[in-house]
């Protein structure tokens, strides 16, 4: 049986970038585009990875996040987090509601698909020297 993604996300071009890169790699992607119904619909999926925008209309991916880990059934979940800002202090919020990964959009194919991959698998994503800069590889 293939694993499963569910992208919290609202903008379309992110979507399918996401949903073709994972879909690609076998993953089954399953779309939530709103912030109010995003715990309901980790519950109802059961995904092995959860990818949460920041930024959702009507909720943030901060609340949702907290959420998540205060809930038995979702508290281990790995969730990695996109964001377009990547402050610092973002960051921190997210480490202390227990992201399991952050990552600032935009990002390189490489790094998400590995990223989601060692979610799944338990593992910490490595980074290569391009993506811990930031930049996309060449």
């Amino acid at each position: 049986m293939g694993r499963s993604v569910l992208l919290i996300e609202d903008e379309p071009n992110i979507i399918e970038a996401i949903s073709f890169l994972l879909e690609r790699d076998g993953w089954t992607v399953r779309i939530h585009s709103d912030g109010p119904g995003a715990v309901e619909a980790v519950t109802r999926t059961a995904p092995d990875v959860v990818i949460l925008d920041v930024m959702l209309p009507g909720r943030s991916g901060f609340d949702i996040l907290r959420d998540l880990r205060v809930s038995d059934q979702t508290k281990d979940l790995p969730v990695l987090m996109l964001t377009a800002r990547g402050q610092t202090k973002d960051r921190e919020l997210a480490r202390s509601y227990g992201v399991s990964k952050f990552m600032t959009k935009p990002f390189s194919n490489d790094e998400m698909v590995r990223t989601v991959r060692a979610l799944a698998d338990g593992c910490e994503p490595v980074l290569s020297d391009d993506d811990a800069q930031g930049t996309e590889p060449s």
